[in-house]
């Protein structure tokens, strides 16, 4: 490894014309995701720095200005000219598209964010940015800006507004970037604390040892506005973080090393759960849609427990071998890989496409597995492990049968389900929606209420079953569930097609209180656990039914809170009436269409994932057994009155 690090050492590959043009390819979109990608970007740089040795400490801060600050204490980025532009190193890393030290293994042997890309885009798309480096006891400071031309009203995207500057002594050492995003390109500009919170967390997670401060500056009480995060178990600390609210049943095995230029660390704990939950990263980048490091860790962890199985004696010589799913169940797993030319791919690029990872993963973790097992002091967990998956394997081919069943019953029983489903007339899924409808009344309301050429709808009699606490086979057994599997068309479980689907929006439409909190949580939960790409792939919504209607002569406005209500009685004066719906049933077909189902006025929050490793944790926490992180929980956060609980954005806009 280098520990030189110069000009020269800066490859330049093309400008940074095309980024203000289209931002969305270079950092996905400009809404909420795009905005925070700016700070991942830089924060990445600073981890590039201490996972290769050079920095022990990282700080974010969002500023009061709406800025975002981020300090590491590494070697400082270069500042000597550069051999062939001319101009300063720190001026080609933030203005030159693909410049950076990231193209070779001198100066980094992995590296995270996009190879280069990431400090350029990032002071493209600020109104203005900049950069203190403090490295051979000197302060250097370089400010950029984008400001429009005024011969041709054209942005020019982060231009220097003087050259590389000294500024004094410092005994300091490190980068200090700091940057503003732009409005003109970005919906919204203002960071998400906890977004920016829980992302932070995990990367201290990640990178065991390395300190993490993270302050809010905006938040006015004092104890809530800074954080500090170091973890010395490192991915240890990771998994018992995700199983706080399960009963573990293992201890984690924790397996790290290099092999064929990847290092690979992979750390898994079994719960009595049913459910797996292996969450992935590469580079620290995390890779919600799995990729060839996952095939290869499942593929080793089926192999070597079979083969274990065999010597056991648990699995005869005329006995099928496990599923991997039988051997996975109850496992919290992270698997982290660092990849020296990543390849990402899939919609949102969170999949992991190198093939040359896969066999690497695969025959690294085998040995390593093998040998655990092999040793004697772990024997008493292998035998619990191995019960577990015999266990498994028994109720899913009990399960197995159960889909075969309730699929065969379904295509002969079509009749019972078209008295529970108003399907719709229009046979484009791209254009129909599924409304789940909590109750009768509602459901009759929604019926009539209406689109029949797009809008079908399916009442639920009662509480579905709380998908969570049971095994597959007791879920099936449920006539809401398998109500909602069929009107959906694309099975569950390994049995899941996207492409079945039938409905383009599946919107979950209860009421505005504890009970209609309580039936989307039981609804998404499933959804999460069998249905998982129906959400990640945006199909999920929840409707925003109203509070309150007030009435004055023909015009009636209608309240989704309690500070609304106020200021609309405030605005219409006296003489007005007010009604407080109690739930959906309340409303007439017209009201409902009007409210909560027009296209053209209703307001509909889209269900997403952010956070993979957080929504597994929250899941668990609100749905699970333990009663005492619930309470915990619901103690702290829970609000059935506030209206942030959705955020509407148009017509159809917004995630929960």
């Amino acid at each position: 490894m280098a520990q030189s690090y110069t000009a020269k050492d800066i490859t330049v590959l093309e400008g940074l014309d095309a980024v203000r043009m289209r931002p969305g390819m270079y950092i996905g979109s400009t809404g909420p995701r795009g905005l925070h990608h700016l700070v991942w970007e830089i924060v990445d740089n600073a981890i590039d720095e201490a996972a290769n040795g050079f920095a022990s400490e990282i700080s974010v801060t969002l500023k009061k200005d709406g800025s975002c600050e981020v300090t590491d204490n590494g070697r400082g980025l270069p500042v000597d000219i550069h051999p062939k532009l001319g101009v300063s190193a720190v001026e080609v890393i933030y203005t030159q598209l693909h410049a950076g030290g990231k193209f070779d293994d001198k100066n980094y042997a992995y590296s995270g964010g996009l190879h280069g890309v990431g400090a350029s885009v990032v002071n493209a798309l600020s109104e203005w940015c900049t950069v203190d480096v403090y490295r051979d006891y000197t302060h250097y400071f370089m400010r950029f800006e984008s400001v429009e031309d005024p011969k041709t009203h054209k942005i020019m995207s982060g231009h220097p507004v003087a050259p590389l500057e000294k500024v004094g002594n410092t005994r300091k050492r490190g980068t200090t970037i700091c940057f503003k995003p732009d409005d003109r390109v970005f919906e919204d500009t203002d960071f998400n604390s906890d977004t920016v919170r829980r992302r932070i967390k995990e990367l201290a997670y990640l990178n065991r040892g390395i300190r993490f401060v993270f302050t809010d500056e905006r938040i006015k009480d004092e104890t809530l506005r800074k954080s500090e995060f170091m973890y010395e178990g490192g991915l240890t600390d990771f998994v018992a973080y995700l199983n706080e609210g399960k009963t573990t049943i293992t201890e984690p095995m924790l397996f790290e090393g290099e092999s064929g230029g990847v290092r690979i660390r992979a750390c898994c704990q079994y719960t009595d759960s049913y459910t797996e939950s292996l969450f992935s990263f590469v580079n620290n980048i995390p890779t919600p849609e799995g990729g060839t490091h996952e095939t290869g860790f499942k593929a080793a962890v089926t192999k070597v427990f079979n083969d274990y199985a065999r010597k056991m004696g648990a699995l005869k010589e005329k006995d099928n071998n496990l599923s991997g799913e039988d051997f996975r169940e109850g496992m919290t797993a992270i698997l982290a890989v660092n990849v020296k030319n990543p390849q990402f791919e899939g919609q949102t690029k969170g999949r992991l496409g190198n093939t040359e990872v896969r066999p690497v993963v695969e025959g690294w973790l085998s040995e390593k597995l093998s040998l655990y097992l092999e040793d004697l002091k772990n024997q008493a967990t292998a035998k619990l492990i191995l019960e577990k998956a015999m266990k498994a394997a028994r109720v899913r081919e009990a399960a197995r049968k159960a889909r075969d069943v309730a699929r065969a019953k379904n295509e002969l029983e079509a009749a019972p389900l078209v008295g529970k489903l108003s399907a719709c007339t229009g046979r484009d899924a791209k254009l129909n929606e599924l409304f789940i409808v909590e109750g009768d009344s509602a459901g009759g309301s929604a019926k009539q209420g209406r689109d029949r050429r797009f809008q079908a709808i399916l009442p639920l009699r009662g509480k579905p079953l709380n998908s969570e606490k049971k095994r597959l086979e007791q879920v099936l057994a449920n006539e809401e569930i398998r109500s909602m599997i069929t009107a959906l068309g694309t099975g569950i479980g390994e049995d899941f097609d996207i492409n079945r689907l039938k409905y383009d929006k599946v919107i979950i439409l209860s009421d505005a209180d504890q009970d209609g909190a309580h039936i989307r949580a039981i609804l998404l939960t499933f959804f999460y656990r069998y249905m998982k790409p129906l959400i990640t792939e945006g199909h999920v919504y929840m409707g925003m039914p109203p509070l309150y209607k007030v009435q004055k002569g023909d015009k009636a406005t209608y309240c989704y809170d309690d500070k609304e209500l106020n200021e609309v009685m405030k605005s219409v004066g006296k003489g007005y009436t007010l009604q407080r719906y109690k739930g959906l049933g309340e409303m007439n077909p017209e009201q409902l269409w009007e409210t909560t189902m027009n296209p053209a006025g209703r307001k509909l929050t889209q269900v997403s994932i952010e956070d993979d490793a957080e929504a597994e944790r929250m899941v668990t926490v609100l749905m699970g057994d333990k009663v005492e992180p619930r309470k915990d929980y619901i103690f702290a956060y829970a609000d059935f009155n506030k209206k942030d609980d959705f955020v509407p954005v148009g017509e159809e806009g917004g995630r929960a």
